[in-house]
């Protein structure tokens, strides 16, 4: 384990929200090849002391320190090790060149070491290269972007928001009539594919006890935190299972105020543990989606079982009111919200067997799911489930807020008859959802997960207005969480004006500033940008990812980041739109243009998603809609301000507005036939960047999910062998019936590029084909993975979104000898030996050498060598001599690398002639070579002796 104290601002340690362990574990790995080592267990493991890889070149661009590349072709590697363990969270660790998103890299079992398959890519001279996650640099101090930003307000802090809407008919947030349980059950381990150790099934229960009949169910799962630590210490892990000494953290724990709430309505609720999942979810390619929701579904089955048997069911689930497992509402948070999204596609959509921990018929119904600032690493929403995605807008971990996916994903992918709704919650961060993640309230040590560079943050700092309480936050957390119970499972209508954009508040929520927007329920489709519509005036098309400013919807130079625009694993991604707005001065129209007629008959109302900057105020904008026959009414003018935001925070978000259709009756438009889209703007210069436009009226329609068909993208692994090519298909299952369709996506080998299309599916035909050529020889090299992933485009789900071909190296890594060339000098000549491989390799062979304090005599010293070849290496010269072995970090390190191709490399020691009389120095050293997995491979020890001139 490793020590962590409160209020060091390291990046590193300010990651993960809060202090982990080294190893594996924790870093999520990129959606390529899975890694297959297990996490080590502290800075002693082996490999923790090794020194940061020596820098090389790529294109035209040299390395700084710390970075490697290795390999060739294909099998072409960058490679960062951090000097410390990276802590463990949900965020994702991502390479950048300048702005431009290079891939998401695997972490190794040091917990330092992270590498990202580049193939042939090239980067120009004076590119800078970043290693970021939860929005904050690791490879430096520093912002995550490429250049600081500039502030969205520098003239004042942002201002908070304008009116309160109006209080809501119902308060979901008021405690009910029953008396509540609270208990917990452990049951026996499972095993769960791709995990060796078996995962935990334990859970906390609350539910009423005297409440009538069988009660709907709603079940909680955590996210992806520590899981184990050393009490009365800061000490915290991320192994499992927990070392002796050591507790596993009760994150399951931490949601007893909702549960206790929903209770206390009449729902029997259940918050499991996922310590197990947490520990090992390095080794999934999905970031362990797959495994959380295989784990939701065992205990579903046993709460099902129960229910048949209660004199079975353990003492904790027999003290509360029976359960009724067709209505279930789940509630993830962080990687647990992409967790219930995929365990309700498996609910409707079973999974391949191989792949699933839980085999069994599904015996109960999700009625709706609510992720708590999720991930959505596949970015396949769950489109025929109705979904309320919390997005906390301080959020220190997933702070791109990239759960807006499972409300922008589902357009069109299904009926549409599902709400899908996003709540912005100003003030809250990631942690304080979960009271065992929180300060003063958790058993286990904690911390805020958002921070800034000096601490002032005006909008999401502890002590701004905006900033809200962890009890603040709780509170209003468990308001609408029951809100979405109470419309999802019960169908109570009366609270869908707090979820659906309507502009409702609850006071149970406090002084939470809480705003939301929607798709779905009984939202027509009007205008939603992309191939089928077309911009004219002083509008222009804009995609909402790409790394070109010109074609881009939101560039970097503006400050903060959108939700909506948040990046998957391609840049630029084809089929995400909207419409940009810039105007200098009032007047001047923008007018999108359907390419076919649209209807909006039966609506009351026209609701546009419009995004304005953060921290604006007074936008307003005419609407107006023309028919196919040319008769054009204006509907009305709408107001709409910016959210609180900072460079630091996710605020270019999209508010929901709505104007009547009743205009459009008096003019005599036929609404069945509109063609245009007219936003004119009256306030001064300003922008906005237009969504979407709907048809509206109230009510939820009832949702009747069909079997859709499915897709799932496995992965086949497969020996490269000593010759010849030999071609395979990246294997994809498609179940499920009738036909849909998905985007596929191929990178290029050897590249950087991306190939994507559409492609029509049907089960059991072999629509996706993805051929993968692999090469024969007799070399040693790394592995070779070739990729493939796919996206819900319509009449679909995905399960495993990505997989591939993977070419396992079969041959034996050559054997690294060394030899002395000059090794026993006068000083001012230079130490030098050479290190030799038994064959050349596919591959760069890595190795070190690190100088060890001699067994006797005088050991050279920082005065006996080149001062330039030395600032070099350490950046910084000791003011006085130092010994050589000891020098920071235990040692001077020095590159024993045997580039790919060649035989042999030479490792060398510049001396300097000091002028002083001296006995005979020498120097202990030791070879250190690394094999295709990061292991060290231990070699020879060897001396060097340096002599005064005679």
């Amino acid at each position: 384990m490793i020590r962590v104290t409160r209020g060091v601002a390291t990046a590193a340690a300010l990651l993960a929200l809060a202090a982990a362990s080294p190893g594996a574990a924790y870093a999520q790995p990129s959606p390529g090849t899975p890694s297959t080592e297990a996490p080590s267990t502290g800075a002693g493991a082996p490999g923790a002391a090794s020194a940061v890889p020596p820098a090389g070149r790529i294109g035209n661009l040299e390395l700084p320190e710390g970075w490697q590349v290795i390999g060739a072709g294909a099998g072409r590697q960058l490679v960062w090790t951090s000097p410390e363990p990276v802590p463990m969270g949900d965020a994702r660790v991502e390479f950048h060149a300048g702005d431009r998103l290079l891939g998401r890299p695997v972490a190794q079992q040091d917990g330092r070491t992270f590498r990202l398959a580049v193939g042939d890519i090239r980067l120009d001279e004076g590119t800078q290269l970043r290693v970021t996650a939860a929005g904050r640099r690791l490879d430096a101090a520093g912002p995550a972007r490429s250049a600081r930003l500039t502030p969205l307000d520098p003239a004042a802090p942002p201002p908070a928001l304008s009116d309160r809407p109006p209080v809501n008919r119902v308060d979901p947030g008021v405690p009910g009539r029953y008396r509540t349980v609270t208990g917990e059950y452990s049951l026996k381990s499972v095993r769960l594919p791709g995990f060796p150790e078996p995962v935990e099934m334990r859970a906390a229960v609350v539910g009423p006890v005297d409440a009538p009949g069988e009660r709907p169910v709603a079940l909680f799962l955590h996210g992806r935190h520590t899981t184990c630590y050393t009490p009365g210490t800061e000490d915290m892990g991320g192994e499992w299972p927990c070392a002796a000494g050591t507790k596993p953290i009760p994150s399951h724990q931490g949601y007893l105020r909702a549960q206790r709430l929903l209770a206390s309505q009449g729902y029997v609720t259940v918050s499991i543990s996922a310590n197990g999942i947490n520990g090992q979810d390095h080794r999934a390619e999905d970031g362990g989606a797959q495994a959380r929701s295989s784990l939701i579904r065992l205990h579903l089955a046993r709460w099902a079982d129960w229910s048949a048997n209660r004199a079975a069911a353990p003492a904790a689930v027999r003290r509360t009111s029976p359960a009724d497992l067709s209505r279930v509402l789940l509630v993830g948070h962080s990687r647990g919200g992409e967790g219930v999204n995929r365990a309700a596609i498996d609910s409707i959509s079973p999974p391949p067997a191989d792949q699933d921990g839980y085999r069994g018929p599904v015996r109960w119904k999700i009625r709706g799911t609510v992720p708590i600032g999720p991930t959505i690493f596949g970015n396949n929403p769950a489109a025929d489930v109705p979904s309320m995605t919390i997005l906390p807008g301080c959020d220190g971990d997933v702070y791109d807020l990239q759960g807006q996916n499972f409300v922008d994903g589902t357009r069109g992918v299904s009926r549409g008859a599902a709400l899908h709704s996003a709540v912005y919650m100003v003030g809250a961060n990631h942690n304080y959802f979960n009271s065992e993640w929180t300060p003063g309230q958790a058993q286990a040590p904690a911390f805020d997960d958002f921070s800034s560079d000096d601490g002032t943050d005006p909008v999401c700092s502890p002590g701004t207005p905006t900033r809200l309480t962890a009890t603040q936050q709780q509170a209003a957390g468990a308001t609408y969480i029951a809100a979405a119970a109470r419309l999802f499972v019960t169908g109570d209508d009366r609270v869908r004006p707090l979820l659906d954009g309507t502009g409702r508040r609850a006071l149970s929520a406090g002084p939470a500033r809480v705003l939301t927007h929607a798709v779905g329920a009984h939202r027509t489709p009007a205008f939603l940008p992309g191939s089928s519509v077309t911009v004219s005036g002083t509008g222009r098309l804009c995609a909402q990812v790409d790394p070109d400013a010109a074609r881009a919807c939101l560039a970097p130079e503006a400050g903060g980041m959108s939700p909506h625009f948040a990046r998957w694993d391609v840049s630029p991604e084809p089929g995400r739109d909207a419409v940009a707005l810039q105007w200098s001065t009032p007047g001047a129209p923008v007018v999108v243009h359907s390419a076919r007629p649209v209807s909006l008959a039966g609506s009351d109302a026209l609701a546009l998603r419009l995004i304005v900057p953060p921290n604006s105020t007074g936008t307003q904008l005419d609407v107006a809609v023309t028919d196919a026959s040319g008769r054009r009414a204006t509907l009305g003018r709408t107001r709409i301000d910016g959210l609180p935001g900072t460079e630091r925070t996710a605020s270019y978000w999209a508010r929901e507005v709505r104007v009547p259709l009743s205009a459009a009756v008096r003019a005599g438009l036929d609404l069945k036939r509109i063609t245009t889209l007219g936003l004119t703007p009256r306030s001064g210069s300003g922008s906005a960047w237009l969504m979407d436009a709907w048809g509206w009226r109230p009510g939820m329609p009832v949702v009747r999910p069909a079997v859709p068909t499915r897709v799932d993208v496995g992965r086949l692994t497969v020996a490269e062998g000593d010759s010849g090519v030999r071609t395979y298909r990246v294997p994809v299952r498609v179940t499920g019936q009738g036909s849909g369709q998905v985007r596929l996506f191929v990178p290029r080998p050897g590249t950087d590029e991306i190939t994507s299309r559409v492609v029509t599916v049907r089960p059991g035909r072999h629509d996706i084909d993805v051929p993968v050529e692999v090469r024969g020889n007799t070399r040693y090299g790394y592995d070779v993975t070739h990729d493939a992933f796919v996206k819900a485009v319509r009449g679909t789900v995905v399960g495993a979104h990505r997989g591939g071909v993977t070419a396992l190296n079969d041959d034996v890594m050559p054997t690294v000898s060394l030899t002395p060339v000059a090794d026993d000098v006068t000083e001012g000549a230079p130490l030098t030996w050479r290190v030799t491989l038994s064959a050349a390799a596919d591959t760069d062979i890595t190795g070190d050498v690190a100088f060890l304090a001699p067994t006797a005599g005088t050991e050279l010293s920082t005065a006996d060598v080149d001062r330039a070849w030395l600032e070099e290496r350490l950046g910084e010269v000791p003011a006085t001599a130092t010994p050589l072995s000891g020098l920071e970090r235990g040692g001077l390190y020095l590159d024993a690398t045997v580039p790919a191709g060649a035989t042999s490399t030479q490792v060398t020691v510049p001396t300097v002639k000091d002028g002083l009389t001296e006995p005979t120095e020498s120097v202990r050293a030791r070879l250190t070579t690394y094999d295709g997995s990061w292991e060290p491979v231990p070699g020879p020890e060897f001396t060097g002796t340096v002599r005064d001139e005679p």
